[in-house]
């Protein structure tokens, strides 16, 4: 995948992060552990492990491994589970997203207000880019892929954060949404074979979606897709779909 790295994170950020995780974790045995009416000493003996091991897990002090999280867990009939939310950005970011925003900002007229990386918290993620048009109060969540490695978690994210900012509009407006993807034989490819699913979740013609942003009052036709080509660092949005592509025709 061609990425670049972003400034790293820094160890302060890490351990701070890191002692919260501790301490959720720490509170969360302990209650359970309180509502199942077992000792300490019980649960250490149960887990396999030692007292004071457990003693400092419960108070956040030290990180326990998977096994021995696993193991708690299962002498208090929890499951462990892992995941990691989305919050803001990320630190390795995909190289030719910034020109693909640039230009897509280049051609919408001055009508459209344009707010990058907007966090949403209800879907715990960032929507790349927002377009806002006050003359007919129209919203448009706007996501930017330069590969479709998934494509159903690409649609289900940008559903996601497309509802998620729906209350974040003024008005409470549901906004509709909008796919930049960077025009290659792989993402073409993926274009064809999944044709009749990309029109279900962007049914909107990619030249209608191209006037409304470029003029003042051209109406928006709904979710959509537009296209972007990239040379040598540079995008150019398309006003149709590559050759070959039936989808936003």
């Amino acid at each position: 995948m061609a990425s670049q790295i972003q400034p790293t994170v820094g160890q302060r950020v890490v351990a701070r992060q890191t002692r919260e995780i501790r301490r959720r974790i720490g509170l969360q045995i302990e209650e359970l552990r309180s509502d199942a009416g077992v000792s300490q000493a019980a649960l250490a003996r149960c887990a396999r492990i030692d007292r004071a091991h457990l003693l400092r897990i419960e108070a956040g002090e030290v990180g326990a491994s998977v096994d021995v999280l696993t193991a708690i867990g299962a002498c208090l009939g929890a499951d462990l589970g892992v995941r990691y939310f989305p919050t803001a950005a990320p630190r390795l970011r995909d190289r030719f997203q910034a020109p693909m925003i640039e230009a897509l900002l280049r051609i919408c007229s001055a009508a459209w207000r344009a707010k990058p990386e907007v966090p949403v918290r209800a879907a715990r993620g960032v929507i790349d880019l927002v377009l806002a048009r006050a003359l007919d109060r129209c919203t448009v969540a706007c996501e930017c892929h330069s590969e479709l490695r998934r494509l159903e978690f690409v649609l289900r994210r940008a559903a996601e954060k497309q509802v998620a900012l729906g209350p974040q509009v003024e008005g409470g407006l549901p906004a509709s949404s909008l796919l930049l993807l960077r025009s290659t034989e792989a993402t073409r490819a993926v274009a064809r074979a999944y044709d009749r699913t990309l029109v279900s979740a962007f049914p909107g013609k990619a030249a209608d979606a191209y006037r409304a942003l470029t003029s003042d009052d051209a109406p928006w036709p709904g979710a959509a897709i537009l296209w972007a080509r990239v040379e040598s660092g540079r995008a150019t949005i398309l006003d149709a779909p590559p050759r070959g592509i039936r989808l936003g025709r």
